[in-house]
């Protein structure tokens, strides 16, 4: 039997096994970059002492500091959380709904569904938010230059803040913007919202 690659990403996860698998891609990813604890927490402005208990998989973090460390890392959070290899070309491929790797903010209830089958083929990720009554994800951090996002809302109501400017979405609405800034999604309602997001990445 063939030995496993210790460097290569840990696979989809699914539930509990979240922590695990996240932190270790934490981990993997920090020293492909030769950064020490000290440093990534003064790049991503998260806390050593946080940053060893990711590592670890002791601690699931919020959406924030997940946010925060793939930032840092020059990850994307799917990266982290361990999204399927992207299909080579001309080849269909096909994910089942139980086979979606999910990251849940144990804090707030936050879901978010990777639903591409092969992430990052056309540059584009697709995925699904779930954010429960009363619940805000914060703001999140800027991301590169060139990356967009595109929301539509299937249930509920969304409010997205955008440097500065914010917008109100109902079932059916749909927003673009470039990320390249601070933004953030909340549900201000007494009911939960469901929404699809598109983000592309542009060399």
């Amino acid at each position: 039997m063939a030995e496993q690659d210790e460097n290569a990403a840990e696979p989809p996860t699914h539930g509990d096994d979240l922590a695990g698998a996240f932190g270790r891609n934490v981990r993997r990813r920090r020293d492909e970059a030769g950064l020490t604890l000290e440093q990534l927490s003064e790049r991503s402005s998260v806390s050593r002492a946080m940053l060893s208990k990711v590592e670890r998989g002791e601690k699931s973090p919020t959406i924030g500091i997940a946010s925060r460390i793939a930032h840092a890392l020059d990850a994307s959070l799917s990266d982290l959380v361990g999204a399927p290899a992207a299909a080579a070309s001309g080849v269909a491929v096909v994910m089942r709904k139980d086979e979606r790797p999910v990251f849940r903010d144990p804090e707030t209830g936050f879901e978010r569904h990777m639903v591409s089958a092969a992430p990052g083929a056309g540059g584009a990720e697709l995925i699904v938010h779930y954010l429960p009554a009363q619940v805000s994800m914060g703001l999140l951090p800027a991301y590169p230059p060139g990356t967009e996002k595109q929301v539509v809302v299937l249930k509920g109501t969304l409010t997205v803040a955008i440097g500065g400017i914010t917008e109100t979405l109902d079932p059916g609405d749909s927003l673009f913007f470039q990320a390249d800034t601070d933004h953030g999604f909340a549900n201000r309602t007494n009911a939960p919202c469901e929404y699809i997001m598109v983000i592309t990445r542009r060399i």
